[in-house]
């Protein structure tokens, strides 16, 4: 079994001061924000916007990776410090996240990613042809426990995992068991999703489920499970799939969601057909601003789907037990919650790009680290959402129950019990359709009336 780093006291605190003073400053990442989806072109694995080396050294003159103490790094075999140069190479920020986990949970998760980041550049790399590709994708996981196999005719930028893939898989043999387990039932499971979308458009929203599902609510469960096997955790939290995939959707919605005019420029398409064809005759009419209000009722309609995960976050997280675990799961959540609400009804959705202010993700990052802050930071994003709900929207009955759901789980249980213990739902749902409803009224005269600015791009098109 692979060394166990020292459970370093300071890991956190470093990760932190990391976070305040080396954000990413120049150029957005190709990938950024969350944890728990997938690595490549729809990849979220980018967890938060922690530093990473600023010029990229080979393996072989970059022998110290970034946020380990020295001697965590001491005790590692050669090849264990070479697959965390990999993780630092191949994620801008995921690393920081991993290596800001406790104990021998630290490595686990580090092979983990990189396998799956080894899969995912095999599923991406359009140079493969189909009928190599999918035997690759399906059998993946028996390349774990081939010590030779590599693969080196990708043209991927991240094909250095695949051409050395026999260190990480040396690695991957060196950890206990019950890691190895979980690891190769994932990257099976995987793999057997990416071939069968590989020439599969996603359809239907129960297609678009299942997609996410694959790519993204398959590293949830996975990474839940290795979580338990370290004893970090309660078996309950590896034990229950339903609420690891729902952290994994949410996450991956966000991202397809907020992702939607550099697919389309890429001749990518993942908004789901059932949605976007109820509002245009192809998904690229949205980005013609003769579409606009076509384009914001079919996005209202993916958010709102993508905010019905939210409750079983909540649940997941009240479940941790760990620190380090819990900011590891938690962050990821808040940034993707803080992006949605910067999606919701913004014609930039369309015309550009929607991303959160760098020091407001810094400041999520840093308070992100208990699960009072969690769901006041939830609570505050839904009520965003809230004020910039549409009436005329064809989802607005169903953004409200939604929103309402949040609160109510989003608010503690002395609250809700003092406030309004016989309220349902459906009651605030009502109340929260009459608030919408005052308050675009309200705006509206003080617009009229010369009393305030003209509405924001986010209120644009109704």
């Amino acid at each position: 079994m692979a060394g166990a780093c020292c459970k370093c006291s300071a890991s956190l605190s470093v990760f932190k001061r990391s976070l305040s003073v080396t954000s990413r400053g120049s150029g957005p990442a190709s990938r950024p924000i969350h944890t728990w989806g997938r690595l490549g072109e729809r990849g979220v694995h980018e967890g938060c916007l922690a530093a990473r080396p600023s010029a990229l050294k080979t393996a072989s003159s970059y022998r110290h990776p970034v946020f380990l103490c020295f001697s965590c790094q001491e005790s590692m075999s050669e090849s264990l410090r070479t697959c965390y140069v990999y993780l630092n190479q191949t994620s801008r920020s995921f690393a920081a996240v991993i290596q800001a986990l406790d104990g021998e949970l630290r490595h686990a998760v580090c092979i983990f990613y990189l396998v799956l980041r080894a899969l995912d550049t095999v599923e991406d790399d359009m140079s493969i042809p189909l009928e190599r590709k999918v035997p690759m994708l399906t059998g993946f996981h028996s390349f774990l426990y081939q010590p030779d196999w590599s693969f080196s005719d990708s043209q991927e930028k991240d094909r250095q995992v695949l051409q050395d893939f026999p260190t990480i898989s040396v690695e991957f043999r060196n950890l206990g068991q019950e890691y190895q387990d979980v690891i190769v039932d994932i990257c099976q499971r995987m793999g057997e999703g990416m071939a069968e979308f590989l020439e599969k458009k996603v359809g239907s929203m129960a297609e678009w489920d299942k997609y996410c599902h694959y790519v993204a609510g398959l590293v949830g469960v996975g990474l839940s499970r290795l979580f338990s096997a370290s004893q970090l955790e309660d078996a309950e939290v590896g034990g229950d799939s339903e609420l690891a995939n729902s952290m994994g959707l949410f996450l991956q919605k966000t991202n397809i969601i907020r992702d939607y005019l550099e697919d389309t420029r890429e001749g990518r398409a993942f908004w789901p057909e059932e949605a976007w064809s109820k509002f245009a005759v192809t998904l690229e009419d949205f980005s013609d601003p003769a579409h606009l209000t076509a384009g914001l009722s079919c996005l209202n309609l993916l958010v709102t789907d993508a905010l019905r995960h939210v409750p079983d976050v909540i649940r997941y997280l009240e479940r941790l037990r760990n620190q380090s675990v819990f900011n590891f799961c938690a962050i990821p959540q808040v940034m993707a919650i803080a992006t949605l609400a910067a999606c919701y009804n913004n014609p930039m959705v369309f015309q550009g790009v929607v991303k959160i202010r760098k020091g407001q993700a810094v400041t999520l990052m840093m308070q992100a680290t208990s699960m009072t802050n969690v769901k006041a930071i939830i609570a505050q994003y839904s009520q965003e959402m809230l004020q910039k709900v549409c009436v005329s929207d064809p989802s607005c009955e169903r953004t409200l129950h939604v929103l309402s759901v949040i609160r109510e789980r989003s608010l503690c249980e002395e609250s809700l019990a003092a406030r309004a213990p016989h309220l349902s739902p459906v009651y605030l749902s009502a109340a929260m359709l009459l608030a919408a409803l005052s308050w675009q009224y309200l705006s509206t005269t003080a617009v009229a009336n010369g009393n305030a600015p003209p509405a924001s791009s986010d209120m644009q098109g109704h």
